[in-house]
């Protein structure tokens, strides 16, 4: 492994550091159909409470989520996801000091969620909506662009890439040229090779693999395995079944060039990311796995 390279994400009038330590990221859907937790936390006040949960817990980020963008899943209406996430949001601001993103592709509901305190937008479009950039602008929210080839609903029916790592690596470099040139600062944005949008479990063992050359793109990189069918392909478990399989990949991600890690499990990923990241620090010290 080389040494990390310490980079601010700076979120409206919050400044996270990325580089130091792994930062974890909890996952909220607040979906009825959301391909791990799907309904769990559809009432507002359980989504509230899970959320104070996991800040408990050490999450460094709550990541508010009202659509589900597993593969197959259909669009909702705007104003149902608008509805989803706005009050969760609202409550949680009250209630947690750690960061807030809204997990959307629509700039409406991006809004929305600012308005009502969130800090971060993470959009799986990476600014296809063409009025998000000017949202996050305005705002001066955090971004996460991540790489998705299709939608949502038709991404998983035949993914194809003659190069993985170099589409994607050239993709999220063009989003981040493009983000800049729409007024959105550089440390404003963290990249995202979005494992299991539009990829085959090859696809997603190619990029992991390749963390480095995204890594070597100058911005933060958050990788979200959690429960994710390339677990199930390395393990061959069900999904709640797949809680060791992720806790080890997303090691191996922060091992080889990850910053940040969007999990489900919170505690247990706090714990998986301390040790990883007090042995990588001993490995550098020692000069083990240095370049």
């Amino acid at each position: 492994m080389n040494a990390r390279v310490e980079r601010l994400w700076r979120c409206r009038a919050r400044t996270l550091l990325c580089g130091r330590r792994t930062l974890v990221m909890g996952i909220l859907n607040v979906t009825p159909d959301s391909f791990s937790d799907g309904g769990l936390y559809l009432d507002p006040e359980r989504a509230v409470a899970r959320g104070v949960e996991m800040a408990g817990e050490g999450a460094d980020v709550i990541d508010v989520g009202g659509e589900s963008t597993r593969p197959g899943a259909d669009p909702v209406p705007p104003e149902a996801e608008q509805a989803r996430v706005e009050t969760v949001v609202r409550e949680l601001r009250r209630r947690v000091s750690v960061p807030i993103s809204v997990d959307t592709r629509r700039a409406a509901v991006a809004r929305a969620a600012l308005e009502a305190g969130a800090d971060i937008v993470n959009d799986v479009s990476a600014l296809r909506d063409p009025a998000m950039a000017e949202v996050i602008r305005e705002f001066g929210a955090g971004a996460v662009l991540m790489h998705m080839q299709g939608e949502p609903a038709t991404m998983q029916r035949a993914p194809a890439y003659s190069d993985v790592v170099a589409e994607v690596a050239d993709f999220l470099r063009e989003r981040l040229e493009a983000a800049a040139a729409a007024g959105i600062g550089r440390e404003q944005v963290v990249l995202d090779p979005g494992i299991g949008f539009g990829k085959t479990p090859e696809h997603n063992l190619a990029l992991l693999a390749a963390l480095p050359r995204l890594a070597a793109l100058g911005r933060p990189v958050l990788v979200g395995v959690s429960r994710k069918s390339v677990v199930g392909h390395l393990t061959g478990r069900p999904v709640h079944e797949r809680r060791a399989g992720s806790l080890a990949l997303a090691v191996w991600a922060v091992l080889n060039g990850a910053d940040i890690v969007r999990v489900h499990d919170v505690r247990d990923s706090c714990d998986a990311m301390s040790v990883a990241d007090r042995m990588a620090a001993e490995g550098l010290r020692h000069g083990v796995g240095m370049d």
